[in-house]
């Protein structure tokens, strides 16, 4: 996992949240204002997939597994801290379950679940997740990777995919990402859950659509509204 760390840019306002109103003009332009530090994350991501290796492809996964309900940055501390022990590659789950706790919520749960992953792309003692990656059907590759990785639902496993460069297409529909789309109309209400395929895929079409009628890369707009709430681009 290179060492991503969160690229600070301008708020909307002075003060966090002073944006709650702000038109679909002044979401333009506040776009158009800090599109070169969403360009240079993303191109952070695109080398993942054109030069990354296996492990480093694989704490992207584990990471993302991670995230649900918690601090990015805290899971990715935890990652880091896994990984520099060698503890993501070969610990057991009872090794890594405290370097987990505080961290990532269900933290024991989410050890055996990154123990699983790994025997998932062990192809005997290497990591191989390149080959089970359609880099032609990131939709299909989606759909496969929430049926068999513990701990995946579509938001998972659209922004793993993401942060590999290969999201260009898909949403990953978090929080800060549902409520930004219903302060814009693109959807009505927030569900209470977004769980299953059909609720997931009808709100990231009409993200899609959003995002050709404004003109702002269905790939950028997550991370635009991450920094709305937060004043930082992360992953």
């Amino acid at each position: 996992m290179k060492n991503t760390l969160p690229l600070s840019v301008p708020k909307p306002g002075l003060v966090r949240g002073e944006h709650e109103d702000m038109p679909l003009k002044g979401l333009i332009v506040y776009y158009r204002k800090i599109r070169p530090v969403i360009k240079r994350r993303i191109s952070e991501f695109r080398s993942i997939i054109k030069g990354g290796k296996d492990d480093e492809i694989f704490s992207e996964l584990c990471f993302c597994i991670l995230t649900a309900n918690a601090s990015a940055a805290k899971c990715d501390e935890a990652i880091k801290e896994l990984r520099s022990l060698g503890l993501l590659a070969n610990g057991s789950a009872c090794r890594i379950k405290p370097k987990l706790k505080g961290r990532a919520r269900f933290h024991n749960k989410k050890a055996d679940y990154i123990v699983g992953a790994r025997k998932l792309f062990k192809d005997g003692v290497c990591l191989n997740i390149r080959g089970k990656l359609d880099t032609g059907n990131i939709i299909d590759t989606r759909d496969r990777f929430v049926g068999y990785i513990k701990g995946y639902g579509y938001k998972e496993a659209s922004h793993f995919l993401r942060n590999i460069g290969l999201g260009a297409d898909i949403a990953i529909l978090d929080r800060h990402v549902l409520k930004n789309l219903k302060r814009y109309g693109v959807i009505d209400i927030i569900p209470a859950s977004i769980g299953a395929r059909k609720v997931y895929i009808d709100i990231e079409d009409k993200m899609r659509l959003f995002s050709k009628r404004v003109g702002i890369p269905m790939g950028e707009l997550d991370l635009l509204f991450w920094s709305m709430q937060t004043g930082y681009i992360f992953k």
